[in-house]
């Protein structure tokens, strides 16, 4: 099937969720619940079949699938994919500015981008969809769930790849905000350049010897004695490029549970949030020519006082 049909699934989105689908690989099954039950094996014979009997589970052509349908590599079969007793996240984002291409938010901090893992209801994209009925919604650049902040999306699928290129071509100017420990010794502002590869976990990433890939201009914002309001502006977008680069200068951003080490999931914690902050994302809108700026409306909190926020010139 090609990639035009995927834009067109045969099932619905159904409160704010796509469809989920697989194409069968290489490989022998007797029937389809077979297939379903030794690919997905955390997912119960019980609850495909039950699907089944809601007409949830179809081919590419729409076509109902059952038990016994025969299934052979390359088809492909969509479904809806469900999450038990998913944790409720209780923080919303702001909807900043919607036009006829896009629609710009202020996330909050836990809160998914996409769906994934243990997350599905319970994400950015979803809750959005749901609430402005924009089933064709798609993010444009990534934010971490532990990242908080501006972040853009587009709902027009023509002029969708305009937007994605100024991404890609790195002219959209993205400044940050981050909490984290003075460092007396350095001179700032400072540019912190090095090489970004995958590390020895596929959670993390690390620094390498080699031609660096990876750039972040970091500035003093405000001081606070033992922590420093930082503003990293990034002039490139590696997975978490700032949280590596505060860490290798000395100062990892408060509360990261990944660097410098990995702590063990906080699961549903949801007090102590990374303090970094997406604040303002800046361009020229490819179709208008206009200069378009949007800021965040949340700041940094102090750790020892959560009522007063550390913004820059307070």
């Amino acid at each position: 099937m090609s990639a035009a049909h995927l834009h067109h699934p045969p099932l619905p989105v159904r409160d704010g969720i796509a469809p989920s689908y697989i194409w069968l690989p290489e490989g022998q099954w007797i029937n389809l619940i077979s297939f379903l039950t030794s690919y997905f094996p955390d997912v119960g014979e019980s609850i495909w079949l039950e699907r089944m009997k809601k007409g949830e589970v179809v081919d590419q052509a729409g076509r109902l699938l059952s038990q016994d349908s025969a299934v052979k590599r390359g088809m492909c079969i969509f479904y809806y994919r469900e999450i038990e007793c998913e944790t409720a996240i209780p923080f919303n984002a702001e909807i900043l500015h919607r036009d006829e291409h896009l629609l710009v938010v202020d996330k909050p901090h836990f809160l998914p981008v996409t769906p994934g893992g243990r997350f599905l209801r319970e994400t950015l994209l979803v809750r959005l969809k749901k609430q402005t009925g924009l089933q064709h919604l798609t993010p444009i650049h990534r934010l971490d769930r532990e990242t908080a902040g501006v972040m853009l999306f587009s709902h027009n699928a023509a002029t969708r790849g305009l937007y994605q290129t100024l991404f890609q071509q790195r002219v959209i100017k993205k400044i940050y905000h981050a909490l984290a420990p003075t460092l007396p010794d350095r001179t700032f502002p400072l540019v912190h350049r090095s090489r970004m590869e995958e590390g020895g976990s596929f959670l993390v990433m690390q620094e390498s010897e080699g031609e660096p890939n990876s750039e972040t201009l970091v500035e003093v914002q405000a001081n606070f004695g033992d922590l420093s309001l930082y503003r990293l502006t990034p002039l490139t977008g590696k997975k978490h490029q700032l949280r590596l680069h505060m860490t290798s200068l000395g100062a990892a951003i408060l509360n990261d549970s990944f660097y410098p080490d990995v702590l063990p999931c906080k699961g549903d914690d949801f007090s102590a949030p990374l303090q970094l902050l997406a604040k303002s994302i800046s361009f020229i809108d490819p179709i208008s020519g206009d200069a378009r700026h949007f800021s965040s409306q949340q700041e940094l909190k102090r750790p020892d006082n959560a009522h007063r926020s550390v913004g820059g010139i307070r």
